[in-house]
């Protein structure tokens, strides 16, 4: 077996370490390699030698990447850089920039891959391009997205540490149906033991997780984006009833699933139940539907119509003079 810290052996690992993060500077090399940065050049120059295109680049963005002569192996991530994709491409991650990151070693692997024309642009975009990262998103620790999406597809019962936005911290066990991604935030649907009661638990609250050996078979009908979304539109501080003077599918087009139940009542018209924090949004969804709709239960929600018809009905008057 080679030694590991034979010249050849650093020299490999050096063609390893740009391969994964191009634009590599000597200084990250001989970090990584554990060595001082003459000698990180001087397996650099190995490389060169044994006639592996290496290219030097200058200023702030400047390292050593590997030339287009080069036909690279396969790509091959690791479990976490997967995950860690896919999560950036759900929730618009943005640490693509940084290659020392599972999103920024993943994207750089990918652009290394790429024809000269198109990796130009490409990492171009990547260096300069202004994150706007989503202030609302809540992204869970991978280690922990990735044990519950292997407990979902292996049906395996789990232990949860878990921490409430209160801050009570408790542990029990589930049986993990889903892992769902809405508005921004990562949720673990599932059934609790022993009480057999539905819930959807943000991941990025989840505090441990431990999979057991016991297994279950989740519902055959399981819908779990509609599930997670009926779970979101309860529980919340005021309490919401309304009629619409519409049929139940006319409803349904235009209203989203958070705002709660719908319900198709005899005499045509269809019968809305939920809850919400924010009557005011509620109020505008409400307002997207086509059709007369009457607010049986829920005064903080009335209040808030009566304002926003006052806003539409203020925007047709005429200009003063």
């Amino acid at each position: 077996m080679a030694d590991d810290t034979s010249p050849t052996a650093r020299a490999l690992r050096t063609l390893e370490l740009m391969q994964a993060g191009p634009g590599i500077t000597a200084e990250r090399l001989a970090g990584k390699l554990g060595v001082s940065e003459r000698a990180a050049r001087r397996y650099v120059g190995i490389l060169r030698e044994a006639g592996i295109p290496v290219v030097a680049t200058r200023g702030p963005y400047g390292g050593y990447r590997l030339g287009r002569g080069l036909r690279l192996p396969p790509l091959t991530f690791s479990p976490a850089e997967a995950l860690g994709l896919v999560m950036a491409v759900l929730d618009g991650h943005h640490d693509a920039r940084d290659a020392a990151t599972l999103v920024g070693g993943a994207l750089g692997k990918i652009v290394q891959a790429l024809p000269e024309g198109v990796a130009a642009q490409a990492e171009a975009v990547r260096r300069t391009a202004a994150p706007a990262p989503d202030t609302a998103a809540a992204r869970p620790d991978p280690d922990t997205t990735a044990a519950l999406v292997h407990a979902c597809a292996d049906h395996r019962r789990v232990r949860l540490g878990y921490r409430s936005e209160a801050g009570k911290e408790w542990a029990g066990e589930v049986d993990p149906w889903a892992v769902v991604v809405r508005h921004g935030r990562w949720y673990l649907l599932c059934r609790t033991h022993p009480k057999g009661a539905r819930r959807a638990y943000r991941i990025d609250r989840v505090r441990s997780v431990e999979i057991g050996d016991d297994t279950f078979e989740p519902p055959e009908d399981l819908d779990p984006v509609a599930t997670v979304e009926e779970h979101l539109a309860v529980g919340w501080e005021y309490d919401v009833e309304v009629v619409v003077d519409a049929p139940l599918d006319r409803v349904g087009r235009c209203l989203p699933r958070a705002v709660g139940k719908l319900e198709r009542v005899d005499d045509g018209t269809t019968r809305l139940t939920g809850s919400t924090s924010n009557p005011a949004w509620y109020a505008e969804q409400l307002a997207r539907v086509p059709a007369p709709f009457r607010i049986v239960r829920c005064p903080e929600l009335r209040d808030a119509v009566r304002v926003l018809g006052q806003r539409l009905l203020a925007a047709t008057e005429s200009p003063r003079s």
